[in-house]
C-alpha cells in the first residue's frame, strides 16, 4: 500500500479539507485531490462523503483511518530501526495549560537542541481530552495529571507541582471550604483535574458550589478571581507566570492530598517511539537540572 497515499489522506482528516491539507503537506489541492481518489480506487471504497465544499470521513473511511494510523507509525518505526538511533519524524504530545504556560517552554527548547530531527506538534487541553488523545493515538504522549494505569498507559512522573487557591485581595484567610465567602467555582471544562479535586475539597465539608463558571485561560482566571466572581484551583509556579497576581489573595490549602500534585508523561503501553523515548530522557535530564519550585513567601494564607 503506498504510503506516502496513506500520509495524504491522514492529513486531509487532520485538516478537515483538501486546501488546508495540501497546504500542510506542500502540495497542489489538485495533486491531493487525485492521490486521495487513488487511495479510493486501490480500496473499492469510498473514503469521504462529499458535501459541496465540505468533507466529511465515510464510515468506511473512519474504519480506514486507525489502520492507516498504524501503518504509518510501523512505517516509521522501521525506518528508524535500519537507520541510527536518532530520532525524527513528527511528535505529537499534549500538554495541560498549566504545563505549557510554566514548564515546557525551556523542557521544549533542550528537545529541540539535540534532537532537530524532530518536529514537535503540541495541543492543549483537559486532563481526559489529552488522555483520550492518546488512547485514540492522536497523540503520540501527554503530560497530566491523572490517568488510568488499567487504560492501557504507562507514563513517568515528571514535574511536581503545589495547588493554591486564589480569591479576591479583600477576602479573609481561607484553611477550610466554610472559609469561601462566594459559591461560584472558577475553571477549566468538565475534564479538569484541578476543577475535580477543588469539588472535592468542597464536598470534603458537606458543600457543593452553586456554579462553575468554565474559562478557556488562567488569565482570565485571574481577573474574576480578582473581580470577586468566584475562586479557582491553579498550580502556583502558573501564578508566578501572569501578571495580574498581584490583585488576588492567594490561599495555601492544609492537606497535601488538597495541594499536592505531580504531572506525568504518559503514552500507550507497549508503544514508545523513539521521539518520546528521547522526550521521557530529556524530561529525566532536565529535572536532574532543576527542581521544582516551592511555594513562596508572599501574601499567602496559612490558617
Amino acid at each position: 500500500m503506498d504510503l506516502v497515499a496513506l500520509q495524504i489522506f491522514k492529513t486531509v482528516v487532520e485538516e478537515g479539507g483538501i486546501n488546508a491539507g495540501a497546504k500542510r503537506l506542500h502540495r497542489v489541492p489538485s495533486n491531493v485531490t487525485m492521490r486521495i481518489k487513488q487511495l479510493e480506487a486501490s480500496l473499492g471504497a469510498s473514503l469521504f462523503v462529499r458535501e459541496k465544499r465540505r468533507l466529511a470521513l465515510s464510515p468506511a473511511g473512519e474504519l480506514f483511518l486507525g489502520y492507516a494510523e498504524q501503518l504509518l507509525e510501523i512505517s516509521e518505526r522501521a525506518r528508524h530501526a535500519v537507520q541510527d538511533d536518532a530520532p525524527r519524524g513528527v511528535l505529537r504530545i499534549g500538554a495541560l495549560e498549566s504545563i505549557v504556560a510554566s514548564r515546557l517552554p525551556p523542557l521544549l527548547s533542550a528537545y529541540h537542541r539535540k534532537f532537530p530531527g524532530v518536529r514537535v506538534e503540541l495541543t492543549t487541553g483537559t486532563n481526559d481530552v489529552l488522555v483520550d488523545g492518546v488512547l485514540n493515538r492522536r497523540l503520540d504522549a501527554a503530560f497530566v495529571v491523572e490517568a488510568d494505569a488499567a487504560a492501557g498507559l504507562e507514563s513517568m512522573a515528571t514535574f511536581n507541582e503545589e495547588l493554591v487557591l486564589i480569591a479576591p485581595l479583600s477576602h479573609p484567610a481561607i484553611g477550610h471550604p466554610r472559609d469561601v465567602a462566594t459559591d461560584t467555582v472558577l475553571s477549566f471544562g468538565a475534564g479538569c483535574a484541578y476543577r475535580r479535586r477543588l469539588l472535592r475539597w468542597f464536598a470534603s465539608a458537606g458543600r457543593v458550589p452553586d456554579r462553575v463558571l468554565e474559562l478557556a485561560s488562567y488569565p482570565a482566571m485571574v481577573a474574576c478571581a480578582a473581580s470577586g466572581t468566584g475562586v479557582a484551583l491553579i498550580p502556583k509556579s502558573v501564578l508566578d507566570t501572569l501578571s495580574g497576581a498581584q490583585n488576588i489573595s492567594i490561599h495555601r490549602l492544609k492537606k497535601d492530598k488538597d495541594r499536592k500534585v505531580t504531572t506525568c508523561l504518559i503514552w500507550r503501553s507497549g508503544e514508545c517511539p523513539a521521539a518520546v523515548t528521547a522526550l521521557k530522557t530529556q524530561v529525566g535530564t532536565h529535572n536532574k537540572k532543576a527542581r521544582a519550585p516551592v511555594i513562596a513567601n508572599g501574601r499567602h494564607s496559612d490558617k
